[in-house]
C-alpha cells in the first residue's frame, strides 16, 4: 500500500472499498495493516474508505522537532485528501483523537467533509480527562506497555466484556499493539490530546454531524461529548446506553452500526 510525502513526513495509507467517500480514524492506533476488519461491518461494501497511520504509527513517520497538534494531524490528512483529490467525505472519528482530528478538518476545510461523525470525543480536555491521559502516558512509561495496556482496556470495556475476553485484550500483539515499543509516539500523540481545544470554533463546522453518546464511557463519556453536540449547529446526539469507551461485543456492534447507517444514509 502506499505512502505519501506529506508536510515533511511520509504518510502511510489504504483505501478500501468502492462508492463514496469516507475517512475512518480511531484512538491511538490505526485501522490499517489488517485493522480494516475492525471498521463497522459493511462499510467497505457501501464505501470507498480511507485509513492511515498516524505520525509514528506503523509505516507514518514523523518530524520529533515539531511539536504535536491536532491541527498538525489535520493538516496532513488535508494534505492527504487534496492529493486524493477527494472532497465532499464522510468524516468519521472514534474511541479518540480521531474525532479531534475530524472536528479540525471540518473547521479548517469545510469543502472536506460531508457529515462529520464522533464518538469517544472531546472538544477540550477539562482537568479530569487531562489527568486521566497523562496518567495512561505515565504508566506506560514507569511500568511498560503491558501495565499500559491493562489499565486502559480496563477504563475502555464493559466488565462483563473484560472478563470474558481477557485473554484477548491483552499481550504483545493485543489492544494498542502499536504503542509496544513506541513510548515517543504515544508521549506524542497525547500532547496532541492534552493541547486540543476548539470550544470557539466548533460553531463554524456547517456540516451535518452526528454525535454518539456513550452512557459508560469512563473516558470520554457524555460529560465530554453533550458539548460538541451543543456547539455545533447543524448535529444531532445519539445515546448508547449500554456503551463503555470501545464498542464491544456483537449486539453493541449490531446497535452501532444501524445508527451509523442510517446517518450516512441520510446524507
Amino acid at each position: 500500500m502506499p505512502t505519501i510525502q506529506i508536510n515533511n513526513h511520509e504518510m502511510y495509507y489504504e483505501i478500501h472499498g468502492e462508492g463514496d467517500p469516507v475517512v475512518c480514524m480511531g484512538g491511538w492506533g490505526t485501522f490499517a495493516h489488517g485493522n480494516e476488519k475492525l471498521l463497522a461491518r459493511g462499510l467497505t461494501d457501501e464505501y470507498q474508505v480511507l485509513v492511515f497511520d498516524y505520525r509514528g504509527i506503523g509505516e507514518s513517520s514523523d518530524e520529533i522537532d515539531v511539536t504535536p497538534s491536532m491541527k498538525m494531524h489535520a493538516d496532513d490528512l488535508i494534505g492527504l485528501l487534496d492529493h486524493l483529490q477527494w472532497k465532499n467525505v464522510h468524516m468519521i472519528g472514534l474511541v479518540g483523537m480521531g474525532c479531534c482530528v475530524a472536528q479540525e478538518v471540518a473547521i479548517q476545510r469545510n469543502d472536506l467533509v460531508r457529515t462529520m461523525v464522533n464518538m469517544g470525543a472531546w472538544v477540550f480536555c477539562d482537568t479530569y480527562l487531562y489527568d486521566q491521559l497523562k496518567l495512561f502516558r505515565d504508566v506506560h512509561r514507569d511500568s511498560g506497555f503491558l501495565t499500559f495496556q491493562q489499565f486502559v482496556s480496563i477504563y475502555s470495556f464493559l466488565p462483563e466484556y473484560y472478563n470474558e475476553n481477557r485473554d484477548n485484550l491483552l499481550g504483545e500483539n493485543a489492544g494498542w499493539k502499536e504503542l509496544n515499543g513506541n513510548l515517543v509516539t504515544h508521549e506524542r500523540l497525547v500532547e496532541a490530546c492534552l493541547n486540543h481545544d476548539v470550544r470557539e470554533q466548533l460553531c463554524e463546522i456547517q456540516a451535518p454531524c452526528l454525535i454518539i453518546h456513550a452512557a459508560k464511557d469512563l473516558v470520554t463519556g457524555p460529560r465530554t461529548t453533550m458539548p460538541i453536540e451543543e456547539g455545533i449547529p447543524n448535529a444531532i446526539g445519539v445515546t448508547m446506553e449500554d456503551v463503555a469507551h470501545v464498542v464491544a461485543g456483537k449486539e453493541q456492534k449490531i446497535a452501532f452500526c444501524k445508527i451509523l447507517f442510517e446517518f450516512l444514509h441520510q446524507h
